[in-house]
């Protein structure tokens, strides 16, 4: 057996059966070995977009999703989709080939210390020391992925211990894949529930690990357990996230906030006022001590209690222990209403089409899908598009604040669940990130819809020259007017191009009937992000 055929086999002893890969010399004994272990290679155009898959793998199946890249320049091209897989708190796992471990510092090719630049994008960068502990190594990335706070993990695989020739080992244990999390006894977790239960506002907030999409029954039966708003949070712009509405206004009149798994961080104000009461009290349970102790420099003697443990079950416990007798009717209406909060978006005026009437089309197309899976993407488009449309499932770019995956996660979503509609919306400039990877979908089939909010410019930056310097301080941020559909059909794609939004519905339903991965190129205008219920 060689080293390679030990990694796929683990892999597979793992649970693993897809992999995003790109291929490169160091890693070809690992494409020639899955092979016989019958490992899905989906083989896509770029290192960073297999990082993207792996990580919207992940958040839809809650199974460790696995890139696979070559060494030194291929491995520097998917490091930074692994941030935002940190912030997402997504259990993936970026294997790297690396150059021979017997040729160290000897200039050999593509010789680089990948773990010393990946160690800041990670929870643990290795890199693999002896072909006999390979297989240990691929059980040891994917434990800690998904252990505690989950998030990516990086193993570097040196060439000549994937050729090398292995006499006698085995595969890992089942247990030596299995996550580990901190816990909390009964007693502690019926105190924490008094605490709530005596509060007169409070307010339950969930990092990522419990959004919507991946944790939607735990968290409508925990907010019913516990007569408290539970409200997730995602997205970079934090309590100015737009589907969020005008929940901001709500925040600083609870009396007691419970973090689960939510950093305290820029998103939250920092946990400070006037974001949140100086007279609120702070419960904070997370599975890392170092975001216990951010908690503590940011919250000081507000906070009554900080927990290690898992976010995820100590929700679970509570949403089970029965309802406690409080009744807020009126505090947890007053806060639904105003996260529905949306801007009005006037009818009937000239020019191209505003990005809410995009997304009112784009709705109906959601609401009569079975299995919906909605992708968004970018900065201005993408916050209206947060904003105005709602589904199920969902993935957007997460807390860390990166564009340009959108596709990347469409074809991702497309073959995590195939039978789903998968819908993705992005701006013109998110779109050229990885637009390649309509190759990619035309290839192996992902039949996905991409709707491009095209306004010819990155309208983020475009709206802060604007707002902070000036009509006349504009610079650099246009784009040009293109035809991004045409460039799809190239790659075998289905295209429509939108200038109005009578052509819309209909663009949609010939995207659907074509059977193919589709890109509907909407013009339309370069509005800033709503806000609430103003803009």
């Amino acid at each position: 057996m060689r080293g390679a055929d030990l990694v796929a086999q683990s892999l597979k002893a793992g649970g693993i059966h897809t992999v995003f890969a790109l291929s490169g010399n160091q890693i070809m004994p690992i494409f020639d070995a899955c092979i016989d272990t019958k490992i899905m290679l989906h083989h896509v155009r770029h290192e960073a977009a297999a990082t993207y898959m792996a990580d919207c793998w992940a958040q839809l199946t809650g199974k460790v999703g696995v890139a696979l890249v070559t060494a030194a320049p291929g491995f520097a091209n998917a490091l930074s989709p692994l941030y935002s897989a940190r912030f997402a708190e997504s259990p993936v796992v970026l294997l790297s080939g690396d150059s021979p471990i017997t040729a160290d510092g000897s200039g050999a090719f593509q010789e680089l210390d990948q773990t010393s630049a990946s160690r800041p994008f990670t929870k643990l960068s290795f890199r693999s020391q002896r072909a006999a502990d390979l297989g240990q190594d691929i059980a040891r990335a994917i434990r800690v992925a998904q252990s505690g706070r989950a998030g990516p993990v990086h193993l570097a695989l040196p060439f000549d211990l994937l050729n090398a020739e292995i006499k006698s080992t085995s595969l890992p244990g089942v247990d030596s894949f299995l996550s580990e999390h901190p816990s909390l006894s009964s007693e502690v977790i019926e105190k924490m529930r008094n605490t709530i239960a005596a509060a007169k506002t409070p307010l339950i907030l969930t990092g990522p690990s419990l959004n919507v999409t991946r944790s939607k029954n735990i968290l409508e039966n925990l907010a019913n357990a516990l007569d408290a708003p539970v409200v997730s949070m995602e997205s970079p712009r934090g309590l100015n996230d737009p589907s969020l509405g005008d929940f901001v206004e709500q925040v600083p009149n609870a009396d007691l906030i419970l973090s689960l798994g939510k950093r305290f961080d820029f998103t939250t104000g920092f946990g400070k006022p006037p974001t949140m009461s100086e007279n609120a009290k702070f419960i904070v349970v997370d599975a890392e001590e170092t975001e216990l102790e951010r908690a503590r420099r940011s919250l000081g003697t507000r906070l009554i209690n900080t927990h290690l443990a898992d976010p995820v079950e100590i929700a679970k416990f509570l949403a089970t222990t029965g309802k406690v007798g409080s009744i807020r009717t009126s505090w947890r209406t007053g806060v639904a209403n105003s996260i529905k909060a949306r801007p009005r978006d006037p009818s009937g005026s000239a020019g191209p089409m505003r990005p809410a009437s995009l997304c009112s089309e784009v709705q109906k197309i959601i609401d009569r899908a079975d299995d919906p899976i909605l992708i968004i993407d970018g900065g201005e488009f993408g916050q209206w598009a947060q904003a105005c449309l709602s589904s199920a499932t969902r993935v957007i770019n997460g807390p860390g604040g990166a564009i340009g995956g959108g596709l990347c996660y469409a074809y991702a979503a497309k073959i995590a669940r195939p039978e789903a509609t998968v819908i993705a919306l992005m701006g013109d400039g998110t779109a050229g990130f990885h637009f390649s990877e309509f190759e990619t979908a035309s290839r192996y089939g992902a039949n996905f819809i991409a709707i491009i909010g095209n306004d010819s410019k990155w309208n983020a930056e475009y709206q802060i020259q604007l707002r902070d310097y000036g009509e006349q301080r504009l610079y650099g941020c246009e784009l040009n007017p293109t035809r991004y559909e045409q460039a799809a059909q190239g790659f075998g794609c289905h295209g429509e191009h939108v200038t109005n939004s009578a052509e819309l519905k209909k663009a949609l339903e010939r995207a659907q009937a074509s059977g193919l991965p589709a890109c509907i190129n909407v013009e339309i205008t370069g509005l800033p992000a709503p806000s609430g219920s103003g803009h």
